[in-house]
């Protein structure tokens, strides 16, 4: 090569190819840098494994579900334990006589108390009205969250206790209990619909999102309900902590506060009738109460924080999009529509039972058979009894998954009404000691039949409503009754205990008769009456939807919606709108009105 010659000159080749054949031929396309990159991208990678990673992906969305459920269910815990404790709290400061005369003077708290009792207990009533507009507007988790806010916002009220501040904060817990528990039910019900779609993405139903076979979510409805009332019910053990680390230091030994009570048990009348009105031997210094209630704040934070950060959706943008858009006067009626349902009508008994053995235990047995024999200072152990037996019982629950789902209610509504039967023949002496084991041993029996109860009922109105546009409305129902049966035991309090007793008895006899005469309907397969759930209307603006036609809706749809029109009008009497002897006039497209009179001529 000359000095100075191109050194980018070709190699010299040994002539043509053969046959006149291309270079490409012989040696394949040439790639240059970029396709060569782009290749190794977008091509098939030699170790990838599609089935693997799949596998993955929905391993993870498991967890995930896990997850909600495990901080909803602690959430949720974590909320009513720190509302029951601070409850238990305010009420014992409060009754005390001396307290409320060198804390408050004339402030008059304790008809503070009873007005706060009342917004607690009969705001509820008209919570059937609102509740499912208020799930449906604001979303399952949403709800969710805005009501353990309400529960937090009761809590701070009491840095001030006054009647502008304690009495507002109750009426909104009465307002929010409803939503709060219609939610919950809601949410861990999707929660294990959820889990079953995870756990079996392969079937076909579940990849063209199609409704699942009958019964297919049963199995996991009863595990994530049982799973939810074992941690829940830690809420009445949490609800102890107060009184066991501040205000048991301060309260009088039985002896004082039992000096006057002449009658317990089934003997007694009303709530502790002659319970001495000083009850602290030491008044609790300011800046303990702002401790203990700065705790309580802090842990009623983080239940919120839990619910906002670690719980995900209960459904899919476009199904809560779905679940709204039915008309607000659809989400209004629909409650009152379901109890037209046999199977709702028979279980009503039921709901009402749930409501009255709870506030019960907690207030008719806790008091008058339990304070009233071993004293207040040991109140906490018998709540605390309660709540660990049912947070353990309720793994009984499981059971429903080899034996009938009978057996779970029906065993509690035994063990309810054996124990009924005995407090109607005791009567535990005041001021004794001696009857301390028995009474721990009612509580911790108690608990196992209220956890048979609320995992029983919950997981039936899972399994019988499995529809995702039902949900919301059947456990509304469900703990509206039960808010009801709560109203009634707050009515009762000043009746004798013989009389409350045979009121609970027989609401549970009714339950039982009606569950099973349920089950009998629902066994000889008679048809159940389910309101029709109105398809989803969707309002969309824009010059694509300004004519009558939906550009986007598929021919079979169009179809669809003509028959269901022509169906309804044939139900009212009325004829069919395409047999109507009327001319009609073609739509125009968008582009037709957009030339205005021009399209308009040309259309025939």
């Amino acid at each position: 090569m000359e000095p100075g010659g191109n050194v980018y000159e070709e190699a010299p080749g040994h002539g043509p190819p053969p046959d006149g054949q291309g270079i490409d031929v012989i040696n394949g396309p040439v790639l240059n840098g970029p396709e060569v990159q782009l290749d190794d991208f977008v091509g098939a990678h030699a170790e990838y494994d599609e089935e693997k990673e799949e596998s993955k992906y929905f391993r993870r969305k498991r967890f995930g579900v896990i997850k909600n459920l495990l901080a909803a269910s602690l959430g949720g815990m974590l909320t009513y334990g720190v509302f029951l404790g601070l409850l238990q709290m305010q009420l014992i400061l409060h009754y005390d006589e001396t307290y409320r005369e060198v804390k408050y003077s004339n402030l008059e708290l304790q008809n503070i108390d009873s007005k706060m009792l009342m917004g607690i207990n009969v705001t509820p009533i008209v919570a059937l009205f609102y509740t499912p507009m208020l799930i449906r507007f604001f979303g399952t988790k949403w709800m969710l969250f805005l009501a353990v806010g309400v529960y937090t916002l009761f809590v701070s009220t009491n840095y001030w206790e006054r009647y502008y501040t304690l009495v507002p904060s109750a009426v909104a817990i009465g307002a929010a209990i409803i939503p709060l528990w219609a939610s919950m039910g809601n949410y861990v019900t999707r929660m294990a619909q959820k889990y079953y779609e995870y756990a079996n993405y392969k079937l076909e139903h579940v990849q063209e999102q199609q409704r699942a076979p009958r019964g297919a979510y049963n199995s996991y409805i009863v595990g994530f309900q049982t799973v939810f009332y074992a941690i829940f019910y830690l809420s009445f053990v949490c609800a102890q902590f107060p009184m066991f680390f501040f205000i048991k230091g301060h309260l009088s030994d039985l002896n004082h506060t039992l000096f006057s009570v002449q009658h317990c048990g089934t003997n007694s009348h009303g709530i502790l009738t002659g319970f001495n009105t000083t009850v602290l031997q030491k008044l609790p210094r300011s800046n303990e109460l702002i401790t203990v209630e700065s705790v309580l704040m802090g842990v009623a934070f983080l239940s919120m924080l839990l619910v906002l950060l670690l719980c995900g959706s209960a459904y899919r943008p476009t199904e809560e999009i779905d679940l709204r858009s039915i008309g607000w006067g659809n989400i209004f009626q629909l409650p009152f529509k379901h109890m037209r349902d046999y199977r709702l009508r028979h279980l009503i008994v039921f709901f009402i039972y749930s409501g009255f053995e709870v506030v019960f235990f907690c207030t008719g047995f806790t008091l008058n058979y339990g304070v009233c024999s071993i004293g207040l200072e040991r109140m906490a152990y018998i709540l605390t009894a309660y709540g660990l037996s049912s947070a353990v019982c309720s793994t009984l629950g499981l059971s429903m998954l080899c034996l009938p789902r009978q057996v779970p209610l029906l065993a509690g509504a035994s063990v309810h009404a054996i124990l009924l039967i005995g407090l109607f023949c005791w009567a535990p002496q005041a001021r004794s000691l001696g009857e301390e084991a028995l009474l721990y041993l009612v509580a911790a029996l108690w608990g196992l039949g209220s956890a048979l109860n609320k995992t029983g009922l919950s997981s039936l109105l899972g399994i019988l409503y499995e529809d995702k546009e039902r949900q919301d409305f059947v456990f509304t129902i469900y703990h509206w009754w039960q808010a009801i049966a709560i109203f009634v035991v707050y009515l009762w309090s000043g009746l004798p205990m013989k009389a409350k007793l045979s009121i609970v008895l027989a609401t549970l006899v009714a339950a039982v008769i009606s569950y099973l005469w349920m089950e009998r309907k629902v066994a000889q397969m008679i048809p159940h009456r389910l309101p029709k759930i109105p398809k989803p209307r969707h309002k969309v603006r824009g010059y694509r939807y300004m004519d009558d036609d939906n550009s986007d809706e598929t021919g079979s749809e169009k179809e669809d919606d003509k028959e269901s029109d022509s169906s309804e009008e044939e139900a009212e009497g009325e004829e069919p709108s395409g047999l109507r002897d009327r001319p009609r006039r073609r739509n125009r497209c968008s582009y037709e009105q957009a030339l205005g009179g021009e399209g308009g001529e040309n259309v025939g």
